[in-house]
C-alpha cells in the first residue's frame, strides 16, 4: 500500500523504520508495508452426508471422479481493505440471514481474533455461538507437524500414523488425540525444543474440540473446509492486486473487487 493509506500503527512503523544498508535489504527488513484485506463468501450447499474414508480419499493426488462432491451454489464473494473485519463479519451475517434465518454454519481458519468477532456478532444477534467449525486441512497440517517430532524426515511410517490420528479426529475424538500426542512426547522423553510441534498440536486439538466435531458434521453433510474462501482470496486479491512493483491506495484497491464481485452478481 501507499504509505499514506496504511493503518495508523503500520504507517508509524514504516516512518520510524530505517534500513541498515543503502543498496539491499538486511534480514527481516521490508521495502514496502501491507494492509490486511478481509475476504468473505456466502454460498448455498445441499447437504451430502459423507464418511471419513471419503474425505481422506479426496486428499490423495488422484481422486475418483465418479463420486459426486458437494458443490457450492449462489456464491457471493467480496472483499475490502477499507472496512474493518468487524464490519465485514456483520455483512456476512446479514447475507446469511437474508438467505436462511434459521440455518447457517461457518467454516473458519480458527484464529482467536476471527473467532472472537464471529462469536460477538452471533451473540449480538441472539444466535448460537456453535455455528463455527474449523477447516480440517488446518487440523491435518498440525498432525503432520506433530509427526516430524517423532519420526525422521521421509519415514514411511509417518503417513500411516497421520492417517490413524486423522481418522480418530474424524470420529470426534480430538481431545483423546491431543492427550495421546502429549503423552507420547513425555514417554519418549523428547527435549523441549523437539516437542514444540507436538505440544502446539495437542493444545490446538483440545482447545478447539467443540469446533472439531467432524463425526457430526459429516453425518449432517456439512462442509468441513474453507476452499471457497481460498479461491476467493486468489481471484479477488492475488490476481488483481499482487502485481510486482505495484503500490495501491485504499480507493484504488477497494474499487476493483467491490465493483467486480460485490454488485449483486452471483456465481
Amino acid at each position: 500500500m501507499r504509505r499514506e493509506d496504511l493503518w495508523e500503527a503500520t504507517r508509524k512503523a514504516a516512518e520510524t523504520g530505517q534500513h541498515k544498508l543503502d543498496r539491499r535489504l538486511s534480514k527481516g527488513e521490508k521495502r514496502d508495508r501491507k494492509r490486511m484485506a478481509t475476504v468473505a463468501a456466502v454460498y448455498d450447499l445441499t447437504p451430502q452426508p459423507r464418511r471419513a474414508e471419503d474425505i481422506l480419499a479426496e486428499l490423495r493426488p488422484v481422486r475418483d471422479a465418479s463420486k459426486p462432491r458437494p458443490r457450492a451454489r449462489n456464491k457471493r464473494e467480496w472483499t475490502s481493505v477499507e472496512k474493518s473485519a468487524v464490519a465485514v463479519t456483520s455483512e456476512v451475517f446479514e447475507e446469511a440471514r437474508r438467505r436462511d434465518p434459521g440455518c447457517c454454519v461457518m467454516p473458519v481458519y480458527g484464529n482467536r481474533h476471527q473467532l472472537s468477532r464471529i462469536r460477538a456478532e452471533a451473540k449480538r444477534r441472539g444466535m448460537s455461538k456453535d455455528i463455527t467449525l474449523v477447516d480440517f486441512i488446518h487440523v491435518l497440517e498440525h498432525l503432520w507437524d506433530t509427526a516430524w517430532c517423532f519420526f525422521d524426515e521421509g519415514a514411511k511410517e509417518v503417513e500411516r500414523r497421520v492417517t490413524e490420528r486423522a481418522f480418530a479426529v474424524f470420529r470426534g475424538r480430538s481431545s483423546d488425540v491431543g492427550a495421546g500426542i502429549r503423552r507420547s512426547a513425555t514417554l519418549r522423553e523428547l527435549p523441549l525444543n523437539k516437542r514444540v510441534g507436538a505440544d502446539d498440536c495437542a493444545d490446538y486439538l483440545i482447545a478447539k474440540r467443540r469446533m472439531l466435531r467432524y463425526d457430526r458434521y459429516l453425518r449432517q453433510g456439512l462442509p468441513i473446509d474453507t476452499g471457497v474462501i481460498e479461491r476467493a482470496c486468489r481471484h479477488l486479491i492475488l490476481d488483481r492486486l499482487d502485481i510486482t512493483g505495484a503500490r495501491w491506495s485504499v480507493r484504488g484497491a477497494e474499487a476493483g473487487p467491490r465493483s467486480a464481485l460485490d454488485s449483486g452478481r452471483y456465481m
